[in-house]
């Protein structure tokens, strides 16, 4: 019996900051339009969250040159705060995100389905590169 259950791919960071201030940083929208692009010449003008079961968020993802852009969002199915964020993205892929105390860091694992278009290690490459730029921001500010 075949099945069509989707790659998953994990990325992940060990913040220098404790657990509220990483669960802050990733979940409030003026921080998220800091820090959540792949690569220097993309940015994200424009967030939205509504941090709960149920609750919708979207980032707006733009090349700085206008050139492209996407909403990136998705429904809530899980928030236990300071430990678990699970959503369900537009399309129907699913991002599970742990973050785990270890006193003064964060570690932060966020798994997520990868999608058929393109390459899994390109995936993982951009995800992993946005988890870095959260890192450095949060670890800066």
């Amino acid at each position: 019996m075949e099945t069509n259950q989707p790659t998953k791919v994990t990325v992940q960071a060990v913040i220098q900051a404790p657990v509220e201030k990483v669960w802050r940083y990733w979940t409030e929208p003026e921080h998220i339009t800091k820090w959540n692009q792949a690569s220097e010449d993309w940015h994200a003008p424009r967030a939205e969250n509504d941090l709960r079961v149920g609750g919708k968020f979207l980032t707006r993802m733009e090349a700085k040159d206008g050139s492209m852009g996407f909403d990136f969002g998705g429904v809530y199915d899980v928030v236990n705060l300071h430990e678990a964020i699970g959503y369900t993205m537009e399309d129907g892929r699913r991002v599970d995100i742990a973050f785990i105390d270890q006193g003064n860091e964060t570690k932060v694992i966020e798994t997520f389905d990868a999608e058929s278009s393109n390459p899994v290690e390109f995936q993982q490459a951009g995800w992993q590169a946005i988890t870095d730029n959260f890192k450095a921001y949060t670890e800066q500010n």
